[in-house]
């Protein structure tokens, strides 16, 4: 039986997408500019101290994720992870936006790690609940889409701030408006999710965290399959947005269309993400997610033959990359939840844990991400004030060629997949069929607002 989200309920559930969203720009593709350029740190100290931050971080998400499955309250197991989130993530974001005179690369570890921990705590177990509210294979791909729809909504609104106020996006004054903005934004966006929808969840008794890693990366055919396709897809995501803004502003020799360039690629991502999902009916999550990535390197390919002036045939890549953006933000999460609900119908019930680990690869990507590329820009000469044709060819090849090799390999290992909408449908029945709480079990979606 098909079970209906109605619109309150996804307009509850993803309301929270609009200010972490927020804080996706700022933090991972404006931030190291602003502290190499404007605040001076070297771009080796920033991509260390962005590493080291990102990588200790990396462990919180499978632990904060493992223990909201155990916890227990009357608010329920999730709630209050997300409530305690709230206030440190605006502290490690004040400390990071709005930094005095000197910062050092520690000021910048220890900003980036409370920034980070808070951001964790909400976002965990926030997945968690997505993955829990509905059992129908096709309206989790409608759940993922709803926090992805506010959370291009929030990056559309980073993207127009420079503008309306008129700086640019490495600018103090951006950083300054922007704080301000967040601590009205996050908690009217998170607070209301926290009060009106309801966790109906139920904590478990699990294994030890270690045990539990290792036994779910064996019974699972799909983990050890999507799990490094996950991490490597991020991690060629994670390079052309940690070197964007150096790309456009010294090979196109285009600073000034930053956020014109980045606002259309989310606006095409918009347009395309109900044709993802459409498609995903058709031929299956994870072939749909696939050919998406053929059209993002069939874009990105021809990136490296830019030069200064090429801007508009740049802005061509965006509109195509763009509109491949829907389906790989939202398919993986969809599929990743329906691995969660299988393993729930084999007798474990361990979301937060899994997407913990979901999160601690999407983090270390990243750190991976900046602790490779701007090391390597420093080795390769590359320097704000003159920079070689050598450093800026070197510049190119990181944001394009890598990421590329890397999607295709997704590609290789994702296209026969061993977890399909057949697959899942006869674990339902079969779970259904042998649970005496089977009436519970398909009514679950409408018990949450």
């Amino acid at each position: 039986m098909k079970q209906k989200l109605s619109i309150r309920l996804l307009m509850v559930y993803g309301l929270p997408g609009l200010p972490l969203a927020m804080l996706g720009l700022p933090l991972y593709v404006y931030l190291p500019t602003f502290y190499s350029e404007t605040l001076g740190l070297s771009l080796t100290a920033v991509g260390l101290a962005l590493l080291a931050a990102r990588t200790i971080d990396v462990i919180t998400d499978p632990l904060i994720g493992h223990v909201s499955d155990r916890s227990h309250s009357r608010f329920g197991k999730r709630k209050v992870f997300m409530f305690i989130g709230v206030p440190v993530l605006l502290l490690g974001l004040e400390m990071l936006l709005r930094p005095g005179a000197e910062v050092t690369a520690w000021y910048l570890f220890a900003g980036s790690f409370i920034a980070y921990l808070g951001w964790t705590l909400i976002n965990i177990p926030w997945h968690a609940l997505g993955a829990e509210i509905t059992h129908d294979y096709h309206m989790k791909s409608t759940l993922a889409a709803s926090r992805e729809v506010f959370a291009i909504v929030g990056t559309l609104l980073v993207l127009s701030l420079p503008i309306i106020i008129s700086t640019e996006s490495v600018d103090p004054a951006f950083f300054d408006t922007l704080m301000s903005m967040l601590w009205i934004v996050i908690p009217l966006c998170i607070v209301p999710m926290l009060l009106l929808l309801k966790d109906n969840s139920q904590p478990v008794v699990s294994e030890s965290l270690s045990r539990q890693g290792f036994r779910f990366y064996r019974i699972h055919p799909a983990i050890p399959r999507l799990m490094p396709a996950y991490f490597v897809n991020s991690l060629a995501n994670a390079l052309p947005a940690s070197l964007f803004v150096l790309f456009i502003s010294y090979v196109l020799q285009a600073e000034e269309d930053v956020g014109l360039l980045l606002l259309t690629y989310f606006v095409c991502a918009i347009i395309g993400l109900p044709v993802w999902l459409f498609l995903s009916k058709k031929v299956g999550k994870s072939r749909a997610w696939c050919i998406a990535l053929m059209v993002s390197i069939s874009a990105f390919l021809w990136v490296p033959f830019l030069g200064e002036n090429d801007v508009m045939l740049f802005a061509v890549i965006c509109i195509i990359s763009g509109f491949a953006l829907g389906a790989d933000v939202v398919l993986p999460a969809s599929i990743q939840a329906d691995i969660a609900q299988s393993l729930q119908q084999d007798g474990g019930q361990q979301t937060g844990w899994l997407f913990g680990l979901w999160g601690l690869l999407t983090k270390l990507s990243l750190a991976l991400a900046i602790g490779i590329a701007f090391p390597l820009l420093d080795l390769a000469g590359f320097n704000a004030e003159l920079s070689s044709d050598s450093s800026l060819l070197t510049l190119s090849l990181l944001y394009a060629a890598l990421p590329v090799v890397l999607k295709l390999w997704v590609i290789l290992r994702m296209w026969r997949f061993p977890f399909d909408q057949s697959d899942f449908l006869n674990k339902t029945v079969v779970s259904d069929a042998s649970s005496t709480n089977s009436v519970l079990h398909r009514s679950a979606a409408t018990k949450w607002v």
